[in-house]
């Protein structure tokens, strides 16, 4: 994984407009005596997940201070790599042998945090929020785990997605990878391989790609474009703020923005924007989907994307996490049918 010294560097100018807004002990905080790293990214994630979790900007700081105190103390990379991980609900993360089905939620950190210091992200906060929810589901139970993803490219070129994908040794029914920056919700069908957007990441990189040239990320194998398999539908019919669409709009070098009826459309197309964009958003949907087709596993997969929100706003967060709860809930409704 990348060192995250630029996003460290964020740290004093992130005090200065945010201290007020978190809890005093981010800024002042030690290592529990004789934890290992590993333990102390479980017990950051832990004491951060809960169903009434409305802000995942302290999540985000506090790992920041403690990598950058446990650089200080001379952790190895594997110590740093195992503390970055359990922070991000990515390790000793399994189902319940007693699930009866088995839902993954990721969401994403905080990004354009140059422009916004403040910045949240709803896909976080929904992620926090689901972590070991379980919903009834005929007569069994589905249990969520749920995960936060970084805004890195290098990380996605690390092929971070699979690799914690391989990790569950259990079959995983559904995964809903979620992620910010809409008008409403938009049901990503159409993820495209390619990265076309001169988006930079937290560490200030680029992915590589434009408009008139995007670019196919290193070693990702596949076609142009795959298809979600979420029940959109049903979940069309789940009502709150906010519009919920079924989005099929692509753009392509051949044929430029379009609606794609199908995926046999797009057969001879070469990915621009998926319609996720051109992002990590929709190259998480997309790796998601591939690694599922490429396992033969029956799981249901899909991307949401949530309203945009510039800074944070308390209020809008919860409306948006309230809706996209809906959503999830009615997707996960569909495997008992």
């Amino acid at each position: 994984m990348l060192k995250s010294s630029i996003e460290e560097s964020r740290l004093a100018a992130a005090k200065l407009s945010l201290g007020s807004l978190l809890p005093s002990e981010v800024w002042h905080t030690g290592l529990p005596p004789g934890a290992s790293p590993h333990q102390v990214g479980d017990q950051l994630w832990s004491s951060a997940v809960g169903k009434d979790q409305f802000d995942d900007r302290p999540l985000y700081w506090q790992r920041l201070i403690l990598s950058r105190h446990l650089r200080r103390l001379g952790a190895e990379p594997s110590d740093l790599l195992a503390f970055e991980l359990a922070s991000r609900g990515m390790l000793d993360n399994q189902f319940s042998q007693d699930a009866s089905y088995r839902v993954l939620v990721t969401g994403f950190d905080p990004f354009h945090l140059d422009d916004h210091i403040e910045q949240g992200n709803p896909s976080a906060v929904i992620a926090l929020q689901h972590q070991c929810q379980q919903i009834v589901l005929g007569a069994g139970t589905a249990e969520i785990r749920s995960m936060i993803f970084p805004v890195r490219y290098k990380d996605f070129n690390e092929f971070l997605v699979e690799r914690v994908l391989a990790t569950f040794s259990d079959k995983v029914d559904l995964v809903i990878t979620v992620s910010m920056g809409r008008a409403g919700f938009d049901l990503e069908r159409f993820p495209g391989r390619r990265r076309s957007v001169s988006t930079r990441d937290n560490v200030r990189q680029v992915g590589g790609g434009s408009a008139e040239k995007p670019f196919v990320p290193p070693h990702l194998a596949g076609p142009e474009f795959v298809e979600f398999s979420l029940p959109a539908g049903e979940m069309k019919h789940c009502v709150g703020d906010f519009p919920v669409n079924d989005n099929r709009l692509v753009t392509t070098l051949e044929q430029g923005a379009f609606e794609a009826e199908s995926l046999a459309a797009l057969e001879s197309e070469t990915a621009v924007l998926g319609s996720g964009g051109g992002y990590l958003s929709n190259e998480i949907a997309y790796r998601v989907i591939r690694y599922i087709q490429e396992t033969g596993a029956a799981t249901l997969t899909g991307h949401i994307h949530t309203p945009g929100m510039q800074g944070y706003d308390e209020c809008l967060v919860q409306k948006i996490s309230t809706q996209c709860a809906g959503l999830i809930a009615s997707a996960i409704q569909s495997l008992n049918r």
